[in-house]
């Protein structure tokens, strides 16, 4: 009995480490398409209409998302821990009125910034072509990462955390 068991934790481990080594290998492809200039950007218009201006000190996390992805789902407690620790702003891509998205955020009790990409300017000006798309920039505002798809929180975390130094 106890050699089943071990057999089937192994078989466990090594089909998440090949899917953390698939998911990642897609990202990366994915992510060759995206614009890789700097960060140009100096300020956005959150949803409560504040505007969020980009810190010149510190990295920033840009996180492109959609309330109708299920991937965007599965990822968005993640960017919201990241919230609390990093300099995080969010871009929802055709998810409704500025309304719709605060109940959106309420409802599921994330704390992100979130700017409304309504008619998809802002993604069409970094290329994004999937959801959800994380931008990693420096503080000098050099992109370092950019990932399509689902990331962990460990991920994100580590490359903030390599932005930082």
């Amino acid at each position: 009995m106890k050699s089943k068991i071990k057999h089937y934790i192994k078989e466990i481990i090594f089909f998440f480490v090949l899917m953390t080594i698939l998911a990642n290998s897609i990202s990366f492809y994915k992510s060759q398409d995206l614009s890789q200039a700097p960060l140009t950007l100096q300020s956005f218009t959150l949803i409560d209409d504040k505007e969020y201006k980009v810190p010149n000190d510190k990295p920033v996390l840009i996180h492109f998302w959609a309330t109708w992805c299920p991937t965007c789902k599965l990822e968005a407690s993640n960017i919201n821990f990241l919230s609390k620790h990093f300099e995080v702003v969010t871009i929802a891509v055709k998810s409704g009125s500025d309304d719709a998205l605060k109940k959106y955020l309420y409802e599921h009790n994330y704390t992100f910034k979130v700017v409304n990409d309504k008619n998809s300017i802002l993604s069409s000006q970094f290329h994004i072509a999937g959801f959800p798309t994380t931008f990693i920039y420096d503080k000098n505002k050099k992109l370092l990462f950019s990932d399509v798809g689902y990331t962990t929180t460990l991920s994100l975390y580590i490359k903030m955390w390599w932005a930082s130094l």
